[in-house]
């Protein structure tokens, strides 16, 4: 089905979301539309944000907004949907566009698989009224559903249209880069130069998948690193609850933009617990790039100014190797706790592999290594 056909079908002028890959001809077409207008186009810090957006715009407009995220993100929306939006509160309507990756029966990542599993559960938990959208979906259902949904919105309820691999597609392209020079996978490769035996969590996305592609590259195991493939925006968090237990480690995060934006808050509390043991990176592109590059507004901000506000004694940016390079050395000579950014360019390598062993067998290995 054209992304056009549900973007008529759902009439709404304003859509704020969290971008996903199984929803990438949906991302695409609202920066070629929109752009990041904000009066059409909000790219949210996190699911849950959107839906605070999307009642935003409601209480200004009374009209339905739309909210997009993959399914992983059900998670974010419950409190601001149950508490805020649902019927026998503000009754906010409003169209949610949920990704539906892990869906039973189709191959997916392990962060994916029990995900995919509950994605119905929890919207029927919500009382949200769902759809789900195939490739063989044809414009009639569509519309004969989105009648149907519209007498559900004029009660203050929601709705969801859940979107299956492949169903939706987009002709035009869009094409995401930025100014910078150095790509994700060298500055991980200068990162682990520098850490030695000191353990690694690493975020969510390419940034995990490059980590162990370049421990296979040199020969060495996984047991050092923590990848967290799921969770997005916690691993700085995951980082601190081990640090915290293991003073006497330094503990390394390699996080990214737009996990580090998800849930900001990791930081004010890493920064006022002030370990000395953690080294924090956040690989800067500004970009999601990992389902498909829109835009994030970390390139719009300070992150160090942030990280300073929040506490760490110690941050600071760098665009260029040989920078990273002295600011990776001087963390971990330090006795300190320790930001550092890196400016980071779009794009990854084609045949970028996943890693090859069990979330299990990872978790297993590295309590075994750090203890």
């Amino acid at each position: 089905m054209k992304v056009t056909s549900l973007i008529e079908a759902i009439g709404s002028d304003f859509y704020s979301g969290v971008p996903d890959s199984q929803l990438r001809a949906l991302c695409d077409f609202l920066i070629d539309k929109y752009g990041t207008d904000p009066k059409h186009h909000i790219i949210a810090a996190n699911e849950g944000n959107a839906v605070a957006l999307a009642a935003g715009y409601h209480l200004a407009t009374g009209k339905i907004p739309a909210v997009y995220m993959q399914n992983s993100g059900e998670g974010n929306v419950i409190n601001p949907v149950a508490s805020l939006m649902n019927d026998k509160v503000y009754a906010i309507p409003c169209v949610f566009i949920v990704g539906w990756r892990g869906e039973p029966g189709v191959h997916d990542e392990p962060q994916h698989i029990y995900q995919g599993e509950v994605t119905l559960k929890l919207l029927e938990d919500m009382d949200i009224a769902h759809f789900v959208i195939s490739k063989d979906t044809t414009e009639d259902e569509l519309a004969a559903k989105m009648q149907e949904f519209r007498q559900i919105l004029s009660a203050g309820k929601q709705v969801a249209f859940v979107v299956r691999k492949g169903a939706l597609e987009f002709d035009g392209k869009v094409k995401y880069e930025n100014a910078n020079t150095m790509t994700r996978e060298d500055i991980i490769r200068h990162i682990v130069e520098h850490t030695g035996d000191d353990p690694i969590v690493s975020t969510t996305g390419k940034a995990s998948r490059e980590l162990f592609e370049i421990r296979e590259a040199r020969g060495e195991g996984h047991e050092k690193d923590f990848l967290t493939v799921g969770s997005m925006g916690h691993a700085s968090s995951i980082a601190l609850g081990i640090a915290v237990q293991k003073p006497d480690r330094k503990i390394w995060i390699i996080d990214g933009d737009g996990a580090a934006l998800m849930h900001m808050g990791a930081m004010a509390v890493i920064g006022a617990n002030v370990p000395k043991n953690i080294v924090h990176i956040v690989v800067n592109n500004g970009a999601h790039e990992t389902v498909g590059g829109m835009p994030t507004v970390a390139s719009k901000i300070d992150l160090v100014a942030i990280a300073k506000g929040c506490g760490y004694p110690n941050a600071v940016s760098v665009d260029n190797f040989e920078d990273l390079d002295v600011a990776l050395e001087a963390a971990k000579l330090r006795n300190g706790l320790s930001m550092i950014e890196v400016k980071c360019s779009i794009g990854a390598r084609e045949n970028l592999g996943r890693p090859t062993t069990t979330a299990w067998e990872n978790k297993e290995r590295f309590i075994s290594y750090i203890n």
